[in-house]
């Protein structure tokens, strides 16, 4: 595992000789604008092939306090920096004092429209049958041995193919996750995590790439391996039922935002939906990722429910 030590300024542009030119009609975005800890561009080899990933540390960082740690999955065809960016998840670390990671996924081309295999998504990693729940067993694995890393603060998110990734974490790495916060994505695949794992998940009704009701992309679909979504719903569901939870939520509306929390859930765990009505395929409260892409909607921040959530979920048992 090699690492170099960078202050936000040369990261950023390390970042953008590594991750040049991806395939996206936005430019290159700026890492972490306004983040005032430290970053440090990484990479591991797993499965033959060499990983990178971007590490967040707060600027009160020390290694005699442990921390939480949440890794932030792109979507299709973006990168880790753009994720910065687009959440503001290193100025909430810097806030809270959590280690925020964004891995990168895998491509075609070196560093170009990367891409996780969620399942049945998407694109190179997918048709590839890229080994990414492996990789990010082995990451958290590295981070444990280069950090102070909580054991019981492992938590995981990321929107659209990366939601997709953070609800397949779940499922198969929850000896290691604690809490899942998937935006815009679909659990697409058959679950059978070995315990019980909190989850919030955002998902908007007007999304017509990933399908609040479920059902092929209606946006932007992927000719070479059509999908089919399963519902938000049935997710949610799963994990009611999987976590031991009351049946019935706890429903509140803040204007076009419908929340539901489940509780009385085994190991202190827990689920909420939050359903964005009118809301397109968005980081809620994030930056536009593209000139052409849903506004995002302003009247929630994901980053901030995502990490109140993750908060008060650690793993119990």
């Amino acid at each position: 595992m090699q690492r170099v030590f960078l202050r936000p300024a040369a990261a950023r542009a390390l970042l953008a000789a590594v991750l040049a030119a991806l395939l996206t009609p936005a430019a290159q975005p700026a890492l972490c604008a306004g983040a005032e800890g430290r970053d440090t561009l990484h990479s591991l080899r797993h499965d033959g092939r060499a990983r990178t990933y971007l590490v967040h540390l707060p600027p009160d960082f020390d290694r005699a306090k442990s921390r939480p740690v949440v890794l932030i999955f792109h979507g299709g065809g973006g990168h880790g920096g753009q994720m910065a960016q687009m959440t503001g998840f290193s100025a909430k670390a810097d806030r809270e004092g959590f280690i925020a990671v964004y891995p990168n996924g895998t491509g075609r081309r070196q560093n170009r429209f990367l891409t996780w295999n969620a399942g049945n998504c998407c694109a190179y990693a997918y048709e590839n049958r890229v080994d990414d729940v492996g990789f990010v067993r082995a990451l958290i694995a590295q981070l444990k041995k280069d950090f102070p890393v909580d054991p019981r603060r492992v938590y995981v998110t990321g929107i659209s193919n990366g939601g997709m990734m953070s609800y397949r974490l779940a499922c198969e790495l929850s000896d290691l996750v604690a809490a899942a916060g998937p935006v815009a994505g679909a659990q697409n695949i058959e679950c059978r995590p070995s315990r019980p794992v909190s989850l919030v998940v955002l998902h908007g009704t007007a999304d017509l790439h990933v399908r609040y009701g479920g059902g092929p992309p209606l946006r932007m679909a992927d000719a070479r391996n059509p999908r089919v979504d399963r519902p938000v719903a049935e997710a949610v569901a799963f994990w009611v039922r999987h976590n031991g939870c009351s049946e019935t939520p706890v429903k509140e509306k803040r204007g076009k935002v419908a929340i539901e929390s489940y509780g009385g859930c085994a190991a202190g765990t827990a689920v909420t939906l939050y359903t964005l009505l009118d809301e397109g395929h968005t980081w809620p409260g994030g930056k536009k990722w593209a000139f052409w892409a849903d506004e995002p909607s302003r009247e929630i921040s994901a980053t901030d429910a995502i990490w109140e959530f993750f908060r008060a979920h650690p793993k119990r048992d």
